[in-house]
Formats: structure tokens, C-alpha cells, sequence
């Protein structure tokens, strides 16, 4: 019987700590301190006797970013790096830029759901589910939509106008992170084997080499 109870609640604890997420903050604000040599898993707190305004404050968002490149798009981010004080906060927001029939490249944010947010336009969004389904769900959203892309789902925006777009993104996380699926799979540094990504994609090695040269 007694080693039926401790079987029990071993099985308790071990399933609190499986089912447990971040933990409520146990202050005001954490506001990140780069400057510190300490690594932890985000950034190490300043003291907050130094914390100052400019701590929460950023400004930059109503500028149009750059999308003379090669996808056509600009994204201007504001997470930790930017705003200190976003630490622990488990939040950040992105504006995107758009050229007309520009993307935003297939991606993932591995750490983040992302909430946008159409503010002029037309844009084209869609992600992809899990094998083995690897349903495509898109929409064209226009001045106003709001879409949601599911945490660490392959997902990417397209404009379909003829004028430039522009949308704002928020995020569930101080540090989203970002995995363009084209730069992991062909700008890799070192590179993937082509032998390797050939086999992946059902395609000739001269194809993959000349992929990788691009990136």
C-alpha cells in the first residue's frame, strides 16, 4: 500500500512539473541588463534603481522600412533587444513592410504565436500544419483583417496589391525568434550536404548548388 501512495504521488509531482509554464512575475518589471556576463534563459535583470523611461519607450515604428531587396519586404522588430523593459514579459510586436506583390518568406517563430494585423493593403497569409497533414490554410486579408499563425507553424504573407502594404505583428514572446525556411535550408554555415537536401526536395545536386549560391 505504501509503495502504491508514493508510486502516486510521484506520479502527482512529475505531472505539475510536465504541465507547468512560466511562472507569474515576483515584481514590477525585470528590465534586461545587456551589459551583464551572467547567461540565463532570457536576460539578467537591471537594478531597478537604475531602470529609467527609456527602458519601456521605443520609437521608429511609423517609419517605412527598406524592401528594395530580393522578397520585396522590410520587417522593423521591437522585442527585448530593443525595449529592455519587455524582459519576462513574454510580448513583442514587429511592423512589415510590403512592395507591391513583395513576402515575407516561409518562416517559423520557434518560440511565439504571431497576431496580424493588415494597416494598409492586401495581403495574402497562409501557414501549413504538421506532417502528416500539411494542410495549407490562407486567406487574402485587406485594411483591418487580423490573422493568427499558430506557434512554430511554417507561415509567410504576400502582397497582392499594387501598392506598397504595410501590416503590424504581435507576438507572444520578448524573443520570438525567426527560422526563414529558405536561409536554414540553403544558407546554412557550413552548408547542408546536397546530397542531403537533393534527397529532401526530390531534386538534381546541380539545382541545390545553385540554391546555395543565392544565400
Amino acid at each position: 500500500m505504501a509503495s502504491q501512495l508514493l508510486l502516486l504521488a510521484f506520479l502527482a509531482i512529475t505531472s505539475s512539473i510536465a504541465l507547468a509554464s512560466d511562472p507569474s512575475s515576483l515584481q514590477d518589471f525585470c528590465v534586461a541588463d545587456p551589459k551583464t556576463s551572467v547567461l540565463v534563459n532570457g536576460v539578467v535583470c537591471k537594478d531597478s534603481k537604475l531602470v529609467d523611461v527609456n527602458d519601456f519607450f521605443f520609437s521608429g515604428l511609423h517609419l517605412a522600412g527598406n524592401t528594395s531587396n530580393a522578397v520585396g519586404s522590410s520587417v522593423t522588430s521591437v522585442n527585448v533587444a530593443q525595449i529592455a523593459g519587455l524582459n519576462t514579459l513574454s510580448i513583442s510586436i514587429a511592423r512589415i513592410d510590403y512592395a507591391p506583390w513583395g513576402i515575407n518568406p516561409p518562416h517559423t517563430h520557434p518560440r511565439a504565436s504571431e497576431i496580424l494585423t493588415v494597416l494598409e493593403g492586401s495581403l495574402k497569409v497562409g501557414f501549413v500544419t504538421s506532417n502528416p497533414e500539411n494542410r495549407h490554410i490562407t486567406k487574402v486579408l485587406q485594411k483591418g483583417d487580423v490573422f493568427v499563425f499558430p506557434v512554430g507553424l511554417v507561415h509567410y504573407q504576400q502582397n497582392v496589391g499594387y501598392g506598397n502594404a504595410v501590416a503590424i505583428a504581435a507576438l507572444s514572446s520578448q524573443n520570438p525568434g525567426v527560422i526563414t525556411i529558405a536561409n536554414a535550408v540553403f544558407g546554412s554555415k557550413p552548408d547542408i550536404s546536397a546530397d542531403i537536401v537533393a534527397k529532401a526536395f526530390q531534386v538534381d545536386k546541380n539545382a541545390v548548388y545553385n540554391f546555395q549560391s543565392k544565400f
